[in-house]
């Protein structure tokens, strides 16, 4: 049963959510800025809109403007520019789809934007402007993209909401690479704790492999970023039941954790021979194949903020404990995971990301928290978290889950032309 401290006699019962061997899913649609979502359903359902170009107030609510999203028209009737906090209601007039931004036509920086306007709808994007130029960039599918004509707002006492100049492709390639060099240090790593793991389950020495079993397991749990890149290999050095009918008799249940179902189930050291080997087969041969991959740009910020979803969705629940107790354990390796990967990225976010310190007082926090149930490398067992401990550990990871989301937004590479 998830979350059974150790020693526990119960299975862990089929896991319904993710696909088969795997539990790394991408969580998050990437491409959309926290200023799109500020616009609350109540101000959307009384909205109104001035035909003429002027900003019309809805009742209570932040005054509208309709702009004209369209390759002839790109930006149209925005013409009574005003601080403060605003909603665009963006009516595609064209015969294509087209994303929207609301940039700084001077530095390129995005303020807001609406992906996947269809022709002929209107959509509504929430921003706060004070001082300063602005323009909509049209980009519509198939086609060039095309900036509107630039409105500048003076004499305001407003500040400006957040924005950011899109990252592209070409600067996510070196803190990339310098990851996939991290991470084939970690291969090696992984190999070598692995065959310390096998060495002890080949000799019937149970107590040792059960102590070696965790070294290694968290080696690979700090790994997350490159899981992507793992292929098949992340199902079977770290698969779970999940969609395997047989559940921990399923023979497509291996890795670090049938190893470790039968150390905590009293299975023999003849009996677990066999899994500990194909485990230390499959983790050579991810060290072996490493150095032949590469990780996709696009993707490496957005991974930054998955690690740690899936920290809260699998590692949190319990769901993947198969008798250790060490979910906190791994939960602290993916935030270490987590604390690397957005060191490589750190020279992008700081001069994008207004939240980046605040970010960082997050990781901290959750680190503290977390290192608190490492008992001289015994970690308590979720099960016998207190309540309050379990409430402190739910808001620290999911706060920081949160502002990850931010980092993903950012580093989506956008279109720009």
């Amino acid at each position: 049963m998830p979350g059974t401290a150790r020693g526990a006699e119960a299975e862990p019962e089929t896991e319904p959510a993710p696909a088969a061997g795997h539990r790394r899913t991408v969580l998050l649609a990437a491409g959309a800025l926290v200023a799109v979502a500020a616009v609350v359903a109540g101000v959307l359902a009384a909205r109104g809109s001035g035909s003429d170009g002027k900003a019309t107030a809805a009742a209570g609510g932040p005054p509208h403007t309709t702009v004209e999203v369209a390759t002839s028209g790109c930006g149209s009737g925005w013409t009574h520019p005003q601080a403060g906090h605003q909603v665009f209601e963006l009516h595609n007039t064209s015969s294509t789809a087209a994303e929207v931004y609301l940039t700084d036509p001077t530095t390129g920086a995005v303020y807001g934007e609406v992906e996947g306007l269809a022709p002929g709808t209107v959509r509504p994007l929430g921003v706060t402007l004070g001082n300063g130029s602005y323009a909509f960039k049209c980009l519509p599918d198939d086609a060039d993209a095309v900036t509107g004509p630039t409105v500048r707002i003076t004499g305001s006492k407003v500040k400006s909401g957040p924005a950011a100049v899109p990252i592209t492709q070409q600067e996510l390639i070196p803190p990339t690479l310098a990851y996939q060099k991290w991470i084939q240090g970690r291969t090696v790593e992984l190999a070598q704790k692995t065959d310390v793991l096998k060495a002890a389950v080949d000799r019937g020495d149970l107590a040792a492999a059960r102590k070696a079993w965790l070294p290694a397991h968290l080696v690979y749990e700090r790994m997350g970023a490159a899981y992507g890149t793992f292929g098949d290999s992340d199902g079977a050095i770290n698969g779970t039941t999940a969609g395997l009918n047989g559940g921990v008799r399923d023979a497509g249940f291996t890795g670090f954790h049938r190893v470790e179902y039968g150390l905590w189930h009293g299975e023999s050291a003849s009996a677990l021979r066999g899994p500990a080997d194909q485990l230390a087969k499959d983790v050579h041969a991810l060290e072996s194949s490493w150095p032949s991959q590469r990780m996709d740009p696009a993707d490496t910020g957005l991974r930054a903020h998955e690690i740690l979803e899936n920290t809260v969705q699998f590692e949190l629940t319990g769901r993947t404990d198969y008798g250790s107790g060490t979910n906190l354990a791994t939960a602290r390796a993916n935030l270490g995971g987590t604390r690397v990967l957005l060191g490589y990225l750190a020279p992008l976010l700081k001069t994008r990301d207004a939240g980046y310190g605040e970010l960082g007082d997050w990781m901290d926090r959750a680190q503290h928290t977390l290192d608190g149930f490492d008992h001289s490398g015994k970690w308590t067992p979720l099960a016998q978290l207190t309540r309050p401990q379990r409430e402190k550990v739910d808001s620290d990871l999911g706060g920081l889950v949160e502002r990850l989301a931010d980092v993903a937004a950012l580093t989506d590479v956008r279109r720009t032309a």
